[in-house]
């Protein structure tokens, strides 16, 4: 299932799977600023992607030439530690089905999105694509973690069984447009620019984070991350296949900003741009969560690409962005993580905010069984 190198991406079908999502939609963003000519998207309620036989009657029907797998069920530490069996039992079944439709289908190449929760609590640092399953999982997210492990797995295998081009990028901890705002769902970034602002808009004294405040994490903006990944997607066959056939190491690529640090500096680089005056108080007696996730992306760079986004310039452009979100808008996209955002996306109006996906081709008015 060679690819010519000659082939034009643009001219292709290309499924984005979690469109609506923080991750999604960056990527459906990207392409656009490509003028991909058929940017194939379908929300929840079109296909629900835990549903077997609905996953392979669209890829049959459809047949797109490439995949962005960026669906997902996602949360921070209380909603991994709430809802456990629904993070693997979802996540499983939105891989498996679309990975294993793609196959059938004969999809040119897949781009699997995991995340770097698949490393060690204590991975050595920056943490390289070789050491995946060389140590115990951090515990509040492990069923998660195991899922995506579930992902990169299945993309190895089908590899090496069935000649298939699938890869799998682990991004960083992710931030930007379309994020989800829940402070019971949320990730660390986001739920701190909500508090922030909403304690500058009430005059409240103090924002309480969890944790120490002392544990280090990677940001990468959602832009950097699509255009990652549509860089790996592009890539001339003689470096994908390198990728994509060895037998000692899984089809994975690191995607980061390449440099960490610790939440109390995330936080009070927030209080700066958001502008609050307040304290920030830090609460000992809530987990902190794995020690440090910083990844080694030495082998993106020798792909060639590096992040160009700095953090204080990405939060910048997030919160003007997050100030013209009215209040119902930004509840609606805070809503339900599934699917990156989807299934809360779904149901707001604003068009501007949720992409203004347009469907170009008429390939794309594909209607789910007995619509």
């Amino acid at each position: 299932m060679s690819i010519s190198n000659n082939f034009s991406f643009t001219k292709s079908k290309i499924y984005v799977a979690g469109h609506l999502g923080l991750a999604g939609s960056a990527i459906v963003r990207r392409l656009q600023r490509d003028e991909c000519q058929s940017i194939i998207t379908m929300t929840r309620g079109q296909l629900d992607l835990r549903d077997q036989g609905a996953v392979d009657i669209f890829f049959r029907d459809v047949r797109p030439d490439y995949v962005f797998l960026a669906a997902a069920k996602v949360g921070g530490i209380l909603a991994n530690n709430i809802y456990p069996a629904d993070f693997i039992q979802e996540n499983l079944a939105i891989q498996q089905n679309t990975i294993g439709a793609a196959w059938r289908s004969g999809v040119k190449r897949l781009l699997f999105l995991g995340s770097s929760c698949i490393y060690p609590r204590n991975c050595p640092q920056p943490m390289r694509e070789e050491y995946m399953l060389t140590g115990r999982l951090e515990a509040t997210n492990r069923p998660y973690a195991v899922a995506k492990i579930a992902g990169i797995e299945t993309c190895w295998a089908l590899n090496r069984q069935y000649g298939t081009q699938y890869i799998s990028a682990m991004p960083t901890n992710l931030y930007g447009p379309n994020d989800n705002y829940d402070l019971s769902t949320s990730h660390v970034l986001p739920a701190l620019l909500r508090k922030m602002h909403e304690a500058k808009i009430s005059g409240a004294p103090k924002v309480s984070i969890w944790g120490t405040g002392s544990v280090r994490r990677e940001f990468l903006h959602s832009d950097d991350m699509a255009d990652a990944c549509v860089h790996l997607m592009n890539l001339p066959d003689e470096k994908y296949e390198a990728i994509v056939r060895s037998d000692i190491q899984p089809p994975l690529i690191n995607v980061g900003y390449g440099t960490d640090v610790t939440v109390r500096e995330l936080a009070e680089l927030i209080r700066e741009v958001v502008g609050f005056q307040g304290q920030l108080a830090f609460d000992h007696s809530k987990p902190d969560g794995t020690p440090r996730k910083l990844l080694d992306v030495s082998r993106m760079y020798q792909l060639g690409w590096g992040a160009k986004i700095s953090l204080r310039e990405g939060l910048k452009t997030l919160y003007a962005d997050y100030c013209k979100l009215s209040l119902p808008t930004r509840e609606c996209l805070a809503e339900e993580g599934i699917y990156g955002a989807d299934s809360a996306s779904e149901s707001c109006n604003n068009s501007t905010k949720l992409g203004q996906i347009i469907h170009h081709a008429a390939s794309q008015q594909y209607e789910k069984p007995g619509a």
